[in-house]
């Protein structure tokens, strides 16, 4: 069960493995980017080139489709980046139980952003937990755990991807472990546990009375989306790539200090060179080619 770019690597190992699946269940086709096209998820592409059968059930508690689960009677159920919670009457089906993928080194970081908040709170380092599932959400007993390191210039689209190939293969381990009945399951340390609720467009907005690193973790964070932003002329300016940098003097939060070699924006402490960025109803393009097209002078201020 699974639904991004990311969770096809999971079933990807599982073919190459030559693992027995009996289905992939992912959600329903969207509308995806401007245009709006109607596709498929990256499960669902992947299992089809497999001639893998698919269900993309539009609610998980539709007693049809847990009965449609339950008539396949599996060895054990995996979720990875699927999208939905699944209920206990699908959750106990299998016999082995459902294992989920997730991308943190629990108890840190429960919930349905732990990319993103990992790179929000600096951390040097995440990783990927095998856990068994229960009815609350990032609770069960972990199974196996490989940690990942983030590098400073990794957005949530590049450590999502490194996080994932690792888990693939920590999830293929785990599947062994489980088969040979050697699988040790650790209960969680509730004192630990951290949270990471959903991102939402307005937590790309920047504050700059900010410090510089913490700004350039954001932007990094909210890379593929919502972007990182803030206000030029009343339009939404997003942020996609920039650099921190330390600055001798003392100027207003917000304020653009240089647009010669960079574009360079005060924090509180120190600033952040804008390096690619994207007005809203244009393309993104690097700073400097925003600079030269909209006559940006120093001292002008962006909105805190």
């Amino acid at each position: 069960m699974g639904t991004p770019e990311h969770a096809a690597y999971c079933l990807n190992a599982l073919v190459e493995a030559q693992e027995q699946i009996i289905c992939a269940v992912t959600q329903p086709n969207r509308p995806k980017g401007r245009n709006l096209q109607v596709k498929s998820s990256p499960v669902k592409e992947l299992a089809e080139k497999y001639h893998i059968p698919v269900l993309t059930p539009e609610k998980v508690k539709d007693q049809s489709f847990i009965d449609k689960i339950k008539s396949f009677a599996p060895d054990l159920i995996i979720a990875a980046a699927y999208g939905k919670i699944l209920p206990k009457e699908i959750l106990n089906t299998p016999k082995f139980g459902s294992i989920n993928v997730h991308a943190s080194l629990l108890p840190k970081y429960r919930g349905a952003a732990p990319v993103q908040w990992a790179i929000i709170k600096g951390e040097a380092e995440t990783g990927i937990t095998i856990m068994q599932m229960a009815e609350s959400l990032d609770t069960g007993d972990i199974i196996l755990q490989d940690k990942v390191a983030i590098d400073p210039e990794d957005t949530t689209e590049a450590l999502l991807d490194k996080i994932f190939k690792q888990g693939a293969q920590t999830l293929l381990a785990a599947i062994d472990q489980i088969k040979k009945g050697a699988a040790k399951k650790t209960p969680q340390n509730e004192s630990l546990a951290t949270y990471a609720p959903l991102i939402t467009k307005e937590s790309g907005e920047i504050n700059w009375k900010k410090p510089a690193a913490e700004i350039n973790n954001r932007i990094r964070a909210m890379v593929p989306w919502p972007g990182a932003h803030t206000f030029y002329h009343g339009k939404m300016l997003k942020i996609f790539k920039a650099n921190p940098v330390s600055i001798s003097k003392n100027f207003m939060p917000g304020e653009i200090i240089g647009i010669k070699e960079n574009l360079t924006v005060c924090c509180e402490p120190g600033a952040i060179n804008l390096m690619e960025v994207q007005l809203e109803g244009g393309r993104k393009m690097p700073a400097q080619e925003f600079v030269r097209g909209h006559r940006l002078s120093v001292r002008e201020t962006l909105p805190s």
